[in-house]
């Protein structure tokens, strides 16, 4: 939808029967950088003339230059600033999760430099989240997007290193197929810690739409239907 107008996008969701959206903060529709209180207003005034409610804050953060775990020291402080302004602009949504990844260390390079890196942000986001009553949903990404928080095991050591009640997990279909994983291993391990997931399709690689790729979606489904999740 970042090929159509912010409307479009709101209309086609009410069209589509959806009640609640995540809202992906980029160019055009909301660019985390250039926006404040007024911007704010305005979305949340496009959501109620809607009926619809923002569920997660995903501001853009694999293809714009922000990695938390960057080796350069500006580059990592100016990642770090632009989740301190997300999560302030989550917090005046109202919207009770705000989507973050680990970043990535150097692929020629041992990961444990830019994993303490990562841990370290992570720690004083997670502080200035619980401190403005907003959770951070920790997404593993693909083994070509990161080498750091990228399938089950490598969250949860994450989850427990940093150890916030504001930092959780979730599920993204896709790098979790790659990795071998189920739905059901993530309940396992995660338990009420899991409070968000991006159910999307793929071959099994790609965010495809449902029913375009081969993931077993129908079990999908059944799996959180039979575990009561609720979000």
């Amino acid at each position: 939808y970042r090929y159509f107008p912010w409307e479009y996008f709101l209309d086609a969701a009410v069209r589509h029967g959806l009640s609640r959206i995540e809202l992906w903060a980029a160019a055009p529709h909301f660019l985390v950088e250039d926006s404040g209180h007024a911007e704010v207003r305005r979305v949340m005034a496009d959501l109620k003339s809607r009926g619809l409610a923002l569920v997660c804050f995903t501001p853009e953060q694999c293809v714009y230059p922000v990695n938390i775990a960057a080796k350069e020291k500006r580059l990592r402080e100016r990642s770090v600033r632009y989740f301190e302004k997300s999560i302030a602009l989550a917090a005046d949504f109202g919207c009770p999760l705000l989507l973050v990844t680990s970043g990535l260390g150097y692929f020629s390079e041992e990961p444990t430099e830019a994993w303490k890196r990562s841990r370290d942000a992570l720690e004083h986001l997670a502080r200035r989240a619980g401190r403005a009553d907003v959770t951070l949903a920790l997404e593993p990404l693909r083994t070509d997007e990161s080498n750091l928080v990228n399938n089950l095991p490598t969250l949860v050591r994450m989850l427990r290193e940093v150890s916030s009640p504001a930092l959780k997990g979730m599920i993204d279909t896709i790098p979790m197929a790659l990795a071998g994983e189920t739905i059901e291993d993530y309940r396992a391990a995660l338990g009420a810690d899991l409070v968000h997931i991006h159910f999307v399709d793929g071959k099994p690689r790609g965010h495809l739409a449902w029913g375009d790729g081969v993931l077993p979606l129908a079990h999908y489904l059944q799996t959180l239907r039979d575990m009561s999740y609720a979000g």
